[in-house]
């Protein structure tokens, strides 16, 4: 096979044709009409496997069928069927896309039924970030357990944005940090940035992920694995909101700080 004809070969495979289709298609457009016996040979595939494709391809509209057995032969359709194919099936696509977004909210309330926990995990920067963004959906004020160094020094770019974004949406954070300089730094901008927190001496409290709890969710976000975990439990969320409050009353006499 020449460059020439190996370049169409790959450009049939890439409109969807299997190899074998491929072959047999450019066979019969070389041919203009032939046999069976006589298009197999030239497709380099034996007898029975010719009909089996070229009947593909008659169903693919690329290829018809002229007289009857015992001469019976298969006649090329003209290439521009190809875009015609291709056309029909982006369409019946449209239409599955289509079907498929209305059946979505049915498929997600019966995925919800029932009380079984809904863990979801997201790798990498990216994933991280994600799961912050997840965070901005609450409707609910927001605790958490955090530590300023770890979450700048891992996302640095992203949450200058991300305070203002959850300021303009009126969510309220409550939090546990250590005592640390960036802290205090972020402390002078809480009445802003709608954040209030017990800020601890580190060596009481010097956590690395970040547990925030909002709605019916508890978000994990561990800087050293670069992972963020989303727990939705309405059950789990209200334990540890429970957990967060008796240890804010116990930070909050530890806090060296007014904020």
């Amino acid at each position: 096979m020449n460059i020439q004809n190996e370049s169409i070969i790959n450009s049939l495979l890439a409109s969807g044709l299997s190899e074998k289709e491929a072959n047999v298609y450019y066979a019969t457009l070389e041919l203009g009409r032939g046999t069976v016996t006589a298009i197999s040979r030239k497709a380099g595939i034996n007898r029975t496997t010719g009909y089996s494709v070229l009947n593909s391809l008659v169903s693919r509209n690329l290829v018809r069928i002229s007289g009857k057995e015992p001469k019976q032969e298969y006649v090329a359709e003209t290439p521009e069927n190809i875009l015609s194919s291709k056309q029909a099936q982006l369409t019946k696509l449209k239409k599955d896309i289509e079907q498929t977004e209305k059946l979505l909210p049915e498929l997600k309330s019966i995925y919800k039924t029932g009380d079984r926990p809904q863990i979801k995990f997201y790798e990498g920067i990216d994933g991280l970030k994600l799961v912050y963004e997840d965070t901005l959906t609450s409707s609910t004020p927001l605790v958490a357990y955090a530590s300023y160094e770890h979450m700048h020094e891992t996302l640095k770019d992203y949450f200058p944005s991300y305070y203002k974004r959850r300021a303009a949406k009126g969510l309220h954070i409550t939090g546990i940090v250590p005592k640390t300089d960036l802290s205090l730094e972020r402390a002078k901008h809480n009445k802003e940035e709608l954040r209030e927190f017990a800020c601890i001496p580190k060596e009481l409290f010097n956590i690395s992920p970040e547990i925030d709890i909002y709605d019916n969710k508890v978000m994990i976000a561990s800087w050293k694995e670069r992972l963020g975990i989303i727990i939705e439990s309405a059950e789990i969320a209200d334990a540890m909101r429970l957990i967060f409050n008796l240890a804010y009353k116990e930070a909050k006499r530890l806090d060296t700080i007014d904020n």
